[in-house]
């Protein structure tokens, strides 16, 4: 994927518990829900600053999207079922 790739097209999959982002460029990757919850970029996850970064969160299994939106043109929130919703993916 190059630099300047811009994303045109996310699909969340309720069977296959993934999200699958295309490219303008060609490139297509399918990122499980799992995941995207464990390495969210929110400081809940990542931590706060220069300190250690805490423990990761339990995630079931079932985990699941309920939504998610955009968030201008360089970023996506997701809204996961267990009520985490902080941090942007761009």
């Amino acid at each position: 994927m190059s630099a300047r790739a811009w994303p045109t097209e996310m699909r969340c999959s309720k069977s296959a518990r993934a999200l699958t982002v295309a490219f303008d460029d060609g490139v297509r990757f399918t990122l499980p829900y799992k995941t995207l919850r464990l390495e969210s970029p929110s400081a809940e996850v990542q931590g706060h600053g220069r300190g250690p970064k805490p423990p990761p969160p339990l995630v079931s299994d079932d985990l699941h999207v309920d939504k998610a939106d955009p968030v201008g043109r360089y970023a996506v929130r997701i809204f996961f079922s267990d009520g985490h919703s902080s941090g942007l993916f761009t």
